[in-house]
This record gives C-alpha cells, structure tokens and sequence, in this order.
C-alpha cells in the first residue's frame, strides 16, 4: 500500500524527515501530512515516545487536533507532554466528552487535577460524572453529547432544535424523547419529523425502547443485547429512570473489539492488555509473558514425577514412544471444544439454560471421537510391533483421555462464568497443561493396571 511505502521512507529517514532541511526530508514530510489523520496516528505509535512527540509537535495545526482525535489514549497522554497549556486546552477541546473521559481514566491523580483544571466547568462536571463510572460499565463507554428532545415539542420546534444544534448524524439516528425532569420517556427516529406534520406533537407518535441499560450493566452484555436486538443505539439511564447518555454503534465496535482481543489474550492465559503492543514497556511485557509460563512449567513438573513414579511400567515394550501422542492428543480434544464453547458463550447462543442439552450431544461427539481415536492408535500400536496388552493399553487410555478432555472443555468455561471469571481463560495452556498431567496419570494408571501381570 502507498501509506505503507511512505511510512518505510520516513523511517529511513527520521532525522531528515523532523529537520526538514534537505530536499528529500522536505518531500517526505510532504507526503507524510498528506496521509489521513489515523494513518498518522498508526505510524506515531511505532516510533519511540520521543520521535512521536517531535512528529507531533511539527504538524500544521488543523492536522494535529485531528491526529490527537486518532491517537490511542496511551499516545494521547504522550504527546500532550510535549504541548503547551494553550495546546492542551485546544486539544481538549476536540475530543467529545466520553474520549476525554476515557483519557483522564488514565491519568494519574496530579495529571489529572490538573488537565480537569483546563476544561470549562460544564465540560469538567460531564467528564467527572462519566469517571465515577467503571471504564467497562454502560456509564463508562457512554456519550454524553446528545441531545435530547421533551415529549411536549411539536415536530417544528423539533426540526428548529436539531437545525441550531446540528448533532452528529450517527449519534442521532435515533433521538430520545424525555419530560421536564429529564426521565427517559422513548425515542423517535430522524425521518420522523419529515414524516409527520410540523403541528404534532412528539409524544403522538414516539416509540417504546426495545432496550434500556443502567450505567452499571457490563459493556460486554450491553453490547451482546444491541447485536442481538440489531440496534444502532440504546440509552443509558440511572436507577431512577434519569437520562445520563447514549451507547452508539460507534461505541459498539470499541467494545466488541477490545472484547475479542481480550477473549484471544485469556484463551493464551495472558491478562488483559489494555494498550497496543508497540506501547507497553518493554519490562511490562516481560512479566505478563513471563510469569504465566513459569506457573504452567512448575505445573508440568508434576508430569516428570508421575513418570519416575511408573517408571518400571513405561518402560515395558512401546508404551513410552507413545507417551507423546497421548499428551498432545488431550490438550488439542480439550482446546477444541472449549473453544466451540467459549465462541457459543460469546454469541449468546450457548447459556446455563442449554448447558445440559449442550452436555448431551458433546458426550455423544466425544466418545465417538474418543472410540475412532482409540481404535486409530491401537491399531498404530500393533502395527509398530506392540503386545496385545500394550495396544489395548494404548488405545484404552487415549479413549477416555480424548473423552475427559472434551467434556472438561464443555464445563470448565461455564464453572469460570459462574464465578464471574472469563471463560476464555479456559482455553490454550491453561487446559492443555491439566490435560497433559491428567493424560500421564490416565495412561500410567491403565498401564500398570493392564500390565501388573508381566511386572510381578
């Protein structure tokens, strides 16, 4: 891609790029402000903090308060430490409420005295009103620039209204109809006031709201119920039915993607990472890595001690050669339905009402599974010149490990749900280490079982 092409010229060129003091650096910087303001942001999220603020600082004035708009909150927080105070005021100033509320979250308590101190009062009461909010409640993600229209209006004073104001297009496809002490009453949607007379008035014709969420309801289920209802909007209230803001599409598509990034996150047993990867420290990354791989590989030790303890028996003919495909064979059973699960869980399609029928046709799929599996791998063990007693040892075990490992995957996300912990967590490593210490303990128990007559 051309943006591509030119962010590689510019960081070949850094230093010629920022002085702009030879042809080919002035040429460059042509090319590179002529980008869109989030290719700008994207490509000031790849250099260091200190290139980044000199980038920024050197962008012609309309072009850095759109760029500021496209930063991520991390990169906003960057560049505002290179600007003035007018600067900072300024570029408050183009950021909607809900983004600056989103930014200051992240501020620390002298940051954000201070920047709360820059906005005008009005600005200031709405950010602090969202901050009181959980980051991932409705309260948190909602905006707070909307406008709102009272039940009394007729459709002229409605049309003279949204003419003075001019809301967002996207925000105001649908406009939300409240009484004198601002209670939430229903909406209408924008082409009914060209599809009604300009004498009637706006409670003849509002309608009831498919979906009302409360300030403290999870982003999450917010967002499963306006896919599920297919709306493009839904407002947010307080306990006492109080209109406090709107939750758009737009913040729709934040939500379900920061969800799904963090569902891959947990599924590799990772905490969240709340940053793009460019912009956590490089230590930060270290310990979120790192730590969860030492737990897994203590936790897989157990395996070399459950080894030592039937040594005598895995010793015997080629049970041990086949010590391997036993392991993987667990992880991948038990990795592959709780991702069928998790996925069901996240669509809203699977739920605790369903769990048992779900449970049903798992186990009929898991031991079918288990059995051509099972008999896959004895034949594989006679063929390579196992004992009968090994092949069926072989086979046996790798039945009911293929058949433990998928049930454990259709359970274990609802066990975490209901201890409000992420189902997605029970995907990747986590489940493949248990499996692979509950394969070596199935295995090794079968046989010795099967065996103990050519060992005593």
């Amino acid at each position: 891609m051309e943006r591509e092409k030119i962010y590689g010229e510019v960081r070949e060129n850094l230093e010629a790029v920022i002085s702009r003091d030879t042809a080919l650096g002035e040429s460059l910087w042509e090319a590179f402000i002529a980008l869109h303001p989030a290719d700008i942001a994207e490509f000031l999220g790849t250099v260091s903090k200190e290139e980044a603020q000199q980038f920024f600082i050197e962008l012609p004035k309309p072009l850095k308060l759109a760029t500021f708009e496209e930063l991520s909150d991390f990169m906003k927080g960057v560049v505002l430490e290179s600007l003035s105070d007018p600067e900072k005021i300024e570029a408050f100033r183009a950021l909607p409420v809900d983004e600056l509320a989103d930014l200051f979250d992240l501020l620390s308590d002298e940051d954000l005295k201070k920047y709360l101190n820059m906005l005008a009062k009005d600005v200031r009461e709405r950010v602090l009103s969202i901050l009181k909010f959980e980051p991932d409640s409705a309260g948190g993600i909602m905006t707070t620039d909307v406008l709102t229209i009272m039940a009394g209006f007729t459709v002229d004073q409605a049309i003279k209204l949204l003419q003075r104001v001019q809301p967002s297009h996207e925000i105001h496809q649908l406009i939300f109809i409240v009484d004198k002490e601002h209670n939430l009453l229903g909406h209408i949607n924008l082409q009914d006031l060209v599809l009604h007379k300009p004498s009637e008035r706006i409670s003849d014709f509002m309608k009831k709201n498919e979906l009302v969420v409360r300030a403290e309801d999870d982003q999450e289920t917010v967002a499963k119920e306006m896919v599920h209802y297919g709306l493009i909007a839904v407002p947010v209230v307080s306990e006492s039915n109080t209109f406090l803001g709107v939750i758009s599409s737009e913040e729709l598509v934040d939500v379900l993607m920061e969800e799904a990034e963090e569902d891959v996150q947990r599924m590799a047993s990772m905490p969240s990472m709340k940053y793009p990867y460019f912009e956590i420290p490089f230590l930060r990354l270290l310990y979120l890595r790192g730590y969860v791989l030492v737990a897994f590989m203590i936790a897989e030790s157990f395996s070399g001690t459950l080894l030592r303890t039937y040594e005598s028996t895995m010793k015997i003919g080629i049970l041990y050669s086949f010590l391997p495909i036993l392991m993987s064979v667990g992880g991948n059973s038990g990795s592959q339905t709780s991702a069928v699960v998790i996925q069901g869980m996240a669509s809203g399609e699977l739920t605790f009402s369903n769990m048992f029928r779900l449970l049903r046709r798992e186990m009929m799929i898991s031991t079918t599974l288990a059995f051509f599996l099972g008999t896959i791998s004895f034949a594989r063990a006679y063929y390579v010149g196992g004992s009968m007693t090994e092949c069926l040892a072989i086979g046996l075990s790798l039945s009911m490990i293929v058949t433990l490992a998928s049930m454990l995957g259709n359970v274990i996300p609802f066990v975490l749900q209901r201890f409000n912990i992420d189902p997605a967590f029970s995907a990747g490593p986590l489940l493949a280490t248990f499996m692979d210490i509950l394969g070596i303990l199935i295995y090794c128990h079968v046989s010795n079982y099967m065996l103990s007559g050519i060992l005593s």
